[in-house]
């Protein structure tokens, strides 16, 4: 009955956003409406693209990226995000020397409890429940790149169009902005903030589809709901890059009318693979979405050399009535190609060792197995070269 009513709950939570986006639209709708009947009998200066844009920008306050929670709460300096991980990785540090153990059970409606204490290895004196070795926060952040890695590659196996793949990413890195990789298992909880993310989209998958689809059980990705959407705050409404990319393409489109159907189309496509490194990086956690958006297109228009990029970036400025200037925008899209440059995405052979300390932090067990398997293999090893050199050479 627990569990049913709290899977009752998130639905609702979920639906009651679903319907938020609704009415959102409903008033665009009515705000067009308005403005037509006001300037009926008065002739229109503007041209009807123009004229949408306007009025869209109205209707659409409420979801604006600047009066967003996602600018407002999860926008941070890369000291901050250097402090927030460190955080993180201590607590589970305090918690594998307290508990011998950092695994955290997770209930359906998000309550957490910890495992039990155990006795000191250095009390013990045996070496039986030594304390594992924990991962250091780069080893962190290469589990969490493998695992946005793995979010891309779903997506695609799935088919979900882009806003689904970034907007999973995004509760992903801010999840672990909270946690510890291991606190929480990452393979489960990237299932969690897809099949989360499905929902905010409004693109039905079911959890037995999604679990079926990649060989997991669906029960862990329910299990995890209500623990991501604790950790996001339950705030679900995200800014990716992709729809800004879109924007930008059909302004260069106006911008330069001279513009080759096909190369701009070859340069929106390269976009959207640069914007995909990007979504792996702590870009999305320092920049807006559009200059992480003009960042991929100008580093993709520097291979299809479509535009002068630079001439584009001082008439995008002249529009903003002095918001930044094209020099300042000019070196925030630097700093944004510096950290997509620092970006190494691990291969599955290079992650066999940590993912073999996570295993052994989140089920300390497993390391006095693996102990008394190696013993006995090289126990073994030595027997059978002792009764090699017991046998006579052949030839004597």
């Amino acid at each position: 009955m627990k569990i049913e009513r709290v899977r009752v709950e998130i639905g609702s939570l979920v639906r009651g956003f679903q319907y938020l986006k609704l009415y959102c639209f409903i008033f665009r709708v009515l705000l067009l409406w308005f403005w037509l009947e006001l300037n009926f009998w008065v002739p229109l200066q503007l041209d009807f693209v123009h004229f949408l844009n306007f009025s869209l920008s109205l209707s659409i306050v409420m979801a604006d990226f600047q009066s967003s929670t996602h600018r407002e709460r999860w926008m941070f300096t890369p000291q901050a995000l250097i402090e927030k991980c460190h955080a993180a990785n201590q607590r589970a540090l305090r918690t594998l020397e307290k508990y011998g153990s950092t695994r955290l059970e997770v209930d359906i409606d998000g309550s957490l409890s910890y495992p039990k204490p155990q006795t000191n290895a250095r009390e013990n004196g045996d070496g039986r429940h030594a304390i594992p070795e924990p991962l250091n926060p780069n080893e962190e952040k290469l589990m969490r790149i493998f695992y946005e890695q793995k979010i891309q590659e779903v997506c695609g196996a799935f088919g979900f169009p882009h806003k689904i793949q970034a907007t999973a990413i995004i509760y992903f890195k801010r999840f672990y902005l909270n946690w510890s990789v291991m606190e929480h298992d990452p393979k489960h909880i990237m299932l969690t903030c897809i099949y989360t993310s499905c929902k905010v989209e409004e693109f039905h998958v079911s959890a037995e589809e999604l679990g079926k689809g990649i060989q997991q059980d669906h029960e862990v990705i329910l299990n995890n709901e209500m623990i991501v959407l604790k950790s996001l705050g339950f705030d679900l409404i995200v800014y990716a890059p992709y729809r800004s990319v879109d924007g930008f393409l059909n302004d260069m489109e106006d911008f330069s009318h001279a513009l080759d159907d096909g190369k701009l189309k070859a340069l929106g496509e390269a976009t959207k693979l640069e914007v995909d490194k990007t979504m792996l990086t702590d870009a999305p956690l320092l920049f807006p979405p559009g200059q992480l958006a003009l960042a991929a297109l100008r580093r993709s228009n520097e291979v299809h050399k479509v535009l002068d990029f630079k001439r584009y970036l001082e008439s995008l400025c002249s529009q903003q009535n002095g918001a930044h200037t094209s020099h300042e925008l000019t070196k925030c899209l630097s700093a944004i190609d510096s950290v997509v440059s620092t970006l190494k995405i691990p291969e599955a052979k290079d992650m066999r060792h940590v993912d073999r300390k996570l295993k052994f932090c989140r089920n300390p067990s497993l390391q006095d197995e693996t102990k008394k398997r190696e013993k006995k293999s090289k126990h073994k090893s030595k027997r059978t070269l002792s009764q090699m050199q017991e046998v006579p050479p052949p030839w004597t």
